[in-house]
């Protein structure tokens, strides 16, 4: 990756709805050899695809909680069925599997402390084999990337 693939990726990631030809224009290259060099990314996997970025207060969910999961046992089969049933729940926007003393971490997006216990009682702990969770409301949000900006 050289420095006009990074200024490709910085570009489209500040607007990703950027046409051919102004993104060619943004980086200094004629349209042909941007699309080359965006296509190529793509096929790499660099550029794993283009999406909307939606607001969640706009939505009806302005909190973020970000909640620890402990399971009660660590088969493959009980920590299967919890990530597949996670997956499904719409107000998860991240989930992943952590070191420590907690096995996942959760983040969620909630309508204020109903809209947790919701998430919580009506969802959550209804998943197989949770344990335990530990919850933090996030108070602001100081930065959001979807990916780290290559420099």
């Amino acid at each position: 990756m050289d420095a006009i693939d990074k200024k490709i990726l910085r570009a489209l990631s500040q607007r990703g709805r950027l046409t051919n030809a102004e993104l060619a224009e943004a980086v200094g290259l004629s349209a042909s050899p941007c699309w080359t060099r965006v296509k190529r990314l793509e096929q790499a996997g660099v550029i794993r695809g283009y999406a909307a970025l939606l607001d969640q207060a706009a939505l009806g969910l302005p909190d973020t909680v970000f909640i620890e999961v402990m399971m009660e046992r660590h088969d493959e089969e009980n920590l299967k069925r919890f990530e597949s049933s996670v997956r499904a729940i719409p107000e998860v926007l991240e989930c992943h599997l952590i070191t420590g003393e907690y096995d996942y971490m959760i983040k969620a997006a909630v309508s204020g402390t109903q809209g947790y216990e919701t998430l919580l009682r009506e969802r959550l702990y209804r998943l197989p084999g949770i344990r335990h969770t530990r919850t933090s409301f996030a108070l602001k949000c100081l930065k959001q990337e979807m990916a780290p900006v290559p420099v």
